[in-house]
């Protein structure tokens, strides 16, 4: 394929795996934040202890983790029909992409927040904070910079999620690698989509670990 031919080409496929990706990761970021932080302020030593209720959470999410993306999207397509009007199609892969990443990011929050030292957490106790203060004051503020970092490697996952659209009729680069290059075996426009994805994930990752050091306090 000429390069005339092949920008045109990546370009849609570049906005297609935009298209998917970042609605995703901010639809399972507010799910999966507030999440993770229940995850962690319920444990049975935290601020709102509730065992039972953190054990629920803990299943519902580990259930949803342990289902590869391919089977989940093949699971999810009556209720996607319903959610979204359409169960195939570049915009209706954004639905499972959430419901597979979320319980990822509840995950990586409750792993940045477990972090925190405790000594904070005790000084702002015994200052009369609230444990919403606490939450959005101590907790968050804090677990920042390990925060950021999550997000970075939440939309990474999410975006090699979306390599996957093809088997629900989505577009992408994932979706012109392998269509393109694979099943009609243009190899040219297989490695030219596989770069510009691996562009993408270290643009994500890059920034992601940039942001992280410039607000973390703690290394200053």
């Amino acid at each position: 394929m000429s390069m005339e031919d092949m920008i045109p080409l990546l370009w849609q496929g570049l906005l297609e795996t935009l298209q998917m990706t970042i609605p995703a990761t901010a639809f399972s970021y507010l799910i999966g934040m507030p999440l993770g932080i229940l995850l962690v302020v319920t444990r049975k030593d935290h601020i709102m202890p509730n065992p039972r209720l953190n054990a629920v959470l803990g299943t519902i999410v580990n259930f949803l983790r342990s289902i590869p993306f391919i089977i989940l999207l093949a699971m999810l397509f009556p209720v996607t029909r319903i959610v979204m009007g359409r169960a195939i199609g570049t915009s209706a892969i954004i639905f499972p992409l959430i419901i597979s990443a979320f319980p990822y990011v509840a995950r990586m929050t409750e792993g940045a927040l477990i972090e925190v030292d405790r000594g904070i957490i005790e000084a702002a106790q015994s200052m009369g904070s609230t444990n919403g203060q606490i939450v959005f004051k101590v907790l968050i503020p804090e677990a920042m910079p390990s925060l950021i970092n999550g997000a970075a490697i939440s939309m990474v996952n999410i975006l090699g999620y979306t390599a996957m659209a093809s088997a629900a009729g989505g577009g992408g680069l994932g979706s012109i690698a392998i269509i393109k290059g694979i099943n009609i075996r243009k190899l040219d426009v297989m490695y030219a989509a596989s770069i510009l994805l691996v562009f993408l994930v270290q643009t994500i990752t890059v920034t992601g670990t940039g942001v992280s050091k410039k607000i973390d306090h703690r290394k200053r």
